[in-house]
């Protein structure tokens, strides 16, 4: 196991023949497809370690095999689960480990649901105080709006800097650049 704090997934060593199978070689597109990891992701796992190097042909191309498509399917099931790269490089490491102990894997597991269930609640008390805000809006023609007011007193709170976005951008457009219908 990696000690507290360092991450393991920069530091993986590799030896080709113990990761790469006998069975259908593939290229990336080919590999990305059975997996259903992207190309850009399957490059980036490997530039920062979390996957071995690819094999390359004569012509430079990566080749990949059936144990690959089996650790980026792990990758991918990892990653839809909401583990850190931290900590789907420590889940493969015991993966590979076959003397490992499912207490660790227990533990890992454990602390992110701990993880998960906190961001949970803190959407559960976003999703209240928006409710709570639009019940309290008009909603007519009208400029006052309260919602607006709550954004900008937070915004304007001497002393108190707003905190960061804690879970990546909307993904929205602002209002002002959306096409009116």
């Amino acid at each position: 196991m990696v000690p507290a704090g360092e991450s393991s997934y920069i530091r993986y060593e590799y030896k080709r023949s113990a990761h790469r199978s006998k069975g259908e070689v593939m290229n990336i597109g080919e590999v990305a497809r059975a997996s259903g990891v992207s190309t850009k992701m399957i490059r980036y796992y490997e530039t920062i370690g979390l996957i071995p190097p690819a094999d390359r042909s004569e012509a430079g191309y990566r080749n990949y095999g059936d144990n690959d498509v089996h650790t980026l399917r792990f990758i991918r099931r990892s990653r839809d689960l909401g583990f850190t790269v931290e900590q789907m490089a420590d889940l493969l490491t015991l993966w590979r480990d076959r003397s490992r102990a499912s207490s660790e894997v227990k533990k890992i597991a454990l602390e992110h649901v701990e993880i998960l269930e906190r961001k949970a609640e803190e959407l559960k008390a976003m999703s209240r105080t928006l409710k709570h805000l639009a019940a309290n809006c008009h909603g007519d023609g009208r400029p006052d709006c309260p919602i607006l007011d709550d954004l900008a007193a937070m915004a304007t709170e001497p002393g108190k800097a707003p905190e960061p976005a804690r879970f990546g951008p909307a993904g929205l457009e602002p209002v002002r650049n959306r096409r009116r219908a």
